[in-house]
């Protein structure tokens, strides 16, 4: 079942998708809000809804799928791994660390935006990317909160999946690296979830005999096809994500975690990385960078000029005193 947030006649409602449109379900009802509930019952709401006229997709603008609590994004890649610490970091290979256990960074919760919205440059980037992934939603079972989850227990938390783009200016982020923090400002203006969210039931048909599912993954900037992927090459499953997460720590319903940006063109900065000069050029207003992954759907976002802000002043020098003057 396909679950989207929209837009209509003003109102932001949600609502389950299939070929006759957007079946929308009570004012009350909030994808965020199914999620918690767990995946059986959110089908059987589902279920219900479909029964009901639906409104065609023209009439209505889709919003990012749910409004998550938090969004953790990996980096599950290997191939993407080799190339784009050529471009970022200025090295070379992968470092050793990358396959003790997956590794991700927290993002902005508040700058998510849907299919068909536009996507400023950040101001000071002149080196804007787009990174092609899957997210996972954490779905509810008995609880709202849950610890140190095994990746067999994560498995019934899997409540669904989407299409996530996840933004990125690589020279702001380049100089985060360098101070061995972040990313910051080099990724928190904008990721794109979408267009709908898929649930886990109807994927697994994909499921290979390793428990990878293996979705087709492809991106193109102005119709041109950039990169393309099997979601199965990344270095872990989902579950194993889900339980590295938990891992004395917590995760709870509505957390969306991305799979990390997937190789072979899964994003510009890899193809840097590889071929040693900026080719393809980096993303320019105008740009129109479209996702599409086997399954699940397609994302479409056109670039525009961003703000432009004043340079950020420099630190000054300290003297390292130790008693005021």
């Amino acid at each position: 079942m396909r679950f989207a947030t929209v837009e209509v006649g003003g109102d932001v409602r949600a609502g389950v998708v299939d070929d006759d449109g957007v079946h929308l379900l009570p004012p009350a009802t909030s994808v965020l809000g199914l999620v918690e509930r767990g995946l059986v019952p959110a089908l059987e709401i589902g279920a219900r809804a479909v029964s009901e006229p639906a409104v065609p997709l023209d009439r209505i603008r889709l919003l990012p799928p749910l409004t998550p609590p938090t969004v953790r994004d990996f980096v599950a890649f290997e191939e993407h791994v080799e190339g784009v610490v050529q471009s970022v970091a200025g090295g070379a290979g992968v470092v050793a660390e990358w396959y003790d256990a997956p590794t991700f960074y927290f993002t902005n919760p508040f700058a998510l935006v849907g299919t068909g919205d536009d996507v400023a440059v950040p101001p000071g980037s002149q080196l804007l990317d787009f990174e092609l992934e899957v997210a996972v939603v954490i779905g509810g079972v008995e609880s709202s909160m849950y610890a140190s989850l095994t990746p067999e227990e994560s498995r019934a938390h899997l409540f669904g999946y989407t299409v996530m783009n996840d933004w990125s200016a690589r020279d702001l982020q380049r100089r985060e690296m360098k101070v061995q923090l972040g990313p910051a400002k080099g990724k928190d203006f904008a990721t794109t979830l979408g267009p709908w969210l898929v649930t886990a039931d109807e994927l697994e048909g994909y499921r290979d005999a390793d428990g990878f599912l293996a979705l087709d993954m492809r991106v193109s900037v102005n119709g041109t096809v950039v990169g393309q992927d099997l979601l199965s090459n990344m270095g872990w499953p989902f579950e194993e994500l889900v339980s590295y997460a938990s891992r004395g720590s917590h995760v709870r319903p509505g957390d969306v975690l991305g799979s990390g940006t997937c190789g072979n063109g899964g994003c510009l900065a890899e193809l840097w990385g590889r071929r040693g000069q900026l080719d393809p050029p980096p993303l320019q207003p105008g740009d129109v960078v479209e996702m599409t992954v086997e399954g699940i759907g397609t994302i479409r976002n056109r670039v525009v000029a961003g703000p432009d802000l004043p340079a950020v002043p420099a630190a000054r020098p300290r003297p390292r005193a130790r008693e005021r003057a």
